[in-house]
């Protein structure tokens, strides 16, 4: 990789690139210290998936009385999504039904959405899986979301574990967590994200080759 960074950073090139303890890093360096939720969300249909898009947030509560316009709001979501977007499900981690499923996974894709960020549970995994559409939730829930969960607001900040995701930020998810970088440092945390990708390798390969752990921190100034 060369040590240069690109005048302009494309998804798709922090997708080969980044990774979320990477944009941790980064966020941390420029004083954002909470934007990594502390919670058990994990990657459900592809294990070993960097998903790293835009923010369609959506927030949603538990019911429990018969709803007269079912899935009116996540529908909407769902048809409204853009490329590269990800959806976040932001439920308060509830498990009272699974909100996510194969039906909205094929038509989220129709629209471009590229992944699902779910704060609560899922179901139709087994058929997700082989939609190869990346899912990472809290766990599994045969139950249907009808008259159990539902949208009550589309494109607004929403929390989860107090960390804020608005709508169009850069959110990364992988087998280590998840992390949302706010709009207005994007340019410098992603940038600063590239270079130290490019470091962390100058030190694999010095320590590979015999430099002990302290000289590589001492030399290169990372770990």
């Amino acid at each position: 990789m060369s040590s240069s960074v690109p005048d302009v950073i494309t998804l798709a090139m922090m997708r080969e690139v980044l990774s979320v303890p990477l944009l941790c890093d980064s966020l941390d360096a420029a004083g954002y210290r909470h934007q990594s939720p502390r919670l058990p969300i994990v990657p459900i249909t592809i294990p070993h998936v960097t998903l790293i898009g835009r923010c369609k947030t959506t927030l949603w509560a538990d019911m429990a009385h018969v709803d007269p316009v079912p899935y009116e709001l996540e529908l909407k979501a769902v048809d409204s999504c853009r490329p590269d977007d990800v959806l976040i499900c932001a439920a308060a981690g509830s498990n009272r039904s699974g909100i996510w499923g194969e039906l909205l996974t094929t038509a989220s894709r129709n629209t471009g959405c590229i992944g699902v960020i779910v704060d609560g549970a899922v179901r139709d995994i087994a058929k997700m899986r082989t939609m190869n559409f990346p899912v990472f939730a809290r766990g599994a829930n045969p139950y249907d979301s009808r008259d159990r969960q539902r949208v009550i607001d589309v494109d607004v900040p929403v929390e989860l574990d107090g960390v804020v995701f608005r709508p169009g930020d850069l959110v990364a998810a992988d087998e280590d967590g998840i992390v949302v970088v706010p709009q207005e440092v994007e340019q410098q945390v992603v940038r600063a994200a590239w270079q130290k990708a490019h470091a962390e390798n100058q030190v694999r390969d010095a320590i590979r080759q015999g430099m002990s752990a302290t000289k590589a921190f001492e030399t290169f100034g990372v770990l």
